[in-house]
């Protein structure tokens, strides 16, 4: 109990605060508050002796007198509350005024109606409602600890990383092992979790790892742009703990020690060979895990989830989130993008533009400053290497690209059985059929210039010194004949003036002369 009269006693004295601390056992606090309250109110050294203890604590601190009037919240009522979404101690303090205004009784100011809640749960020990709320956090990471698979040739041992995620409210868990910590495995453990679950929560907690954040400071975090569309697409939002604050997600921090010993302790000595038996043995000890009865108070984990906070959770989108990676790539002149030794078109407009991939199992997705361009279905292995749309090219390759392998064996066959074997021999020398368009197109256009009988003749002769000629033998060969013709031509025009008659001007002129 405050010695209210030795304070004042002692400083009438002129002795510092300090020192009238030390004296009487008080803390400087105490002795200041006290001065101050004495100053305010007017009292002074001495005190008479008719007024007692009580009396003189009720001068120098009237609210205290004012309190014993006011109505005590009813604290039980407030901390079930509290656990319910969205409801605040300052959403309670304000129900609370209002029902004192009704019932015309002072309430406590805001403040002190938070000192006396964090009193009540101090008390009973009822802490966890205060940091939590159902179905609002998940917290998440990776086990200190791996878990071991059997090599089943030579009996070696596997280690495989452990994905750790808990509901903090409920103490609900979920542990899955992984091939590797990369960030396909991160995202797919995360699905499985929701699933697991049967709902998602509003903000997701993870540590700052290189999975899932690009990079964190104390000022700010960049969320990885797999990791954080995953996210919107279950409709939560990514928030990582503070750099160096593992109480940020200490509910993770803390089942990551006990799992550790519950479940990875425990099938320590049973071999695995795969990861589907591994999962279903740790399967099996969450489930005992989560079932298991607290030692405090009543109930499971399972049962706080199954009764106060499954029901708030946000419900899963109609499809799973499909995992995906991200590229980035300069769109070439030929306006296609690579993914993986495979080609894809993009509009002509966006050459030697960098642009955004979303690679997937079934798609690429290409997207220029946010907005998607273009999409196609993932080529396989049995597929060709080249994925055009029609509408992504300029009109002139449009018209080219409209032709395909029967029109060019059509027009081949219309000059000839020797055109129509080149032509086919062209379009099987190539792996992807298309890239051999351009040099059908460029040998049947000859006939334009030479005559569908020279082209004939010249794919003739190609074929008479190879089953696979080739554009520029034909070409050549056509350019010979032309010259061996021209040759040809000239030496008929020689030996024809070689037997012609010749007469000099002279001759012309004597005949002239003769007949005058």
């Amino acid at each position: 109990m405050t010695n209210f009269r030795e304070i004042l006693r002692l400083s009438a004295q002129g002795i510092s605060q300090r020192s009238i601390a030390l004296s009487i056992s008080h803390s400087r606090n105490t002795v200041a508050r006290v001065l101050q309250a004495a100053t305010k109110n007017g009292v002074k050294w001495p005190i008479p002796e008719a007024i007692s203890d009580a009396e003189l604590e009720g001068i120098l601190f009237p609210s205290v007198e004012l309190e014993r009037d006011r109505r005590i919240p009813n604290f039980d009522h407030i901390h079930k509350e509290l656990a319910k979404s969205g409801v605040t101690l300052m959403l309670l303090w304000h129900e609370y005024c209002e029902t004192c205004r009704l019932n015309q009784v002072l309430p406590f100011q805001y403040n002190h109606f938070c000192r006396l809640y964090k009193a009540y749960a101090h008390q009973t020990k009822a802490t966890m409602r205060i940091q939590h709320k159902p179905a609002e956090k998940l917290e998440v990471d990776w086990a200190g600890q791996p878990a071991y698979l059997t090599n089943n040739l030579n009996g070696s041992l596997i280690k495989v990383p452990v994905f750790v995620a808990v509901l903090p409210y409920s103490g609900y868990a979920y542990v899955e092992a992984l091939p590797n910590m990369k960030m396909q495995s991160w995202i797919q453990a995360h699905v499985n979790c929701y699933e697991y679950m049967g709902g998602v929560t509003k903000i997701l907690v993870p540590d700052n790892l290189k999975t899932g954040v690009d990079r964190v400071s104390h000022k700010e975090s960049v969320i990885n742009k797999t990791y954080n569309e995953m996210a919107n697409h279950y409709g939560t939002v990514v928030i990582p703990a503070r750099v160096r604050r593992p109480k940020d997600k200490a509910s993770a921090e803390g089942t990551v020690g006990i799992i550790t010993t519950w479940i990875l302790a425990a099938i320590r000595n049973r071999q695995f060979f795969s990861l589907r038996e591994l999962n279903n043995a740790i399967r099996e000890k969450l489930i005992e895990f989560n079932a298991k009865p607290f030692q405090v108070k009543d109930g499971c984990r399972e049962s706080v989830f199954l009764e106060e906070e499954q029901k708030h959770l946000l419900p899963l989108p109609n499809e799973a989130y499909e995992v995906a990676s991200w590229a980035t790539a300069t769109v070439a002149y030929n306006y296609h993008v690579m993914v993986d030794k495979r080609y894809y078109s993009v509009p002509f407009e966006y050459i030697h533009h960098k642009v955004d991939i979303r690679i997937s199992t079934r798609m690429i997705e290409i997207f220029y400053r946010a907005n998607r361009i273009a999409f196609h279905r993932r080529l396989d292995n049995s597929a060709g290497r080249y994925q055009t749309n029609l509408e992504h090219m300029p009109k002139d390759h449009q018209e080219y690209y409209r032709w395909d392998a029967t029109r060019f064996m059509e027009w081949a066959k219309s000059i000839g059985a020797d055109t129509e074997k080149v032509i086919k021999s062209i379009l099987a020398s190539y792996r992807v059929e298309q890239q051999a368009y351009r040099t059908c197109m460029a040998l049947l256009s000859i006939e334009k210039k030479h005559g569908s009988d020279k082209l004939e003749n010249a794919c003739q002769r190609a074929l008479a010194y190879t089953p696979h000629p080739s554009f520029r033998i034909i070409k050549t060969i056509l350019i010979a004949n032309e010259q061996r013709a021209a040759e040809e031509q000239g030496n008929e025009s020689a030996q024809s003036s070689e037997y012609a008659i010749n007469r000099e001007a002279g001759y012309y002129g004597r005949i002239g002369n003769e007949q005058q």
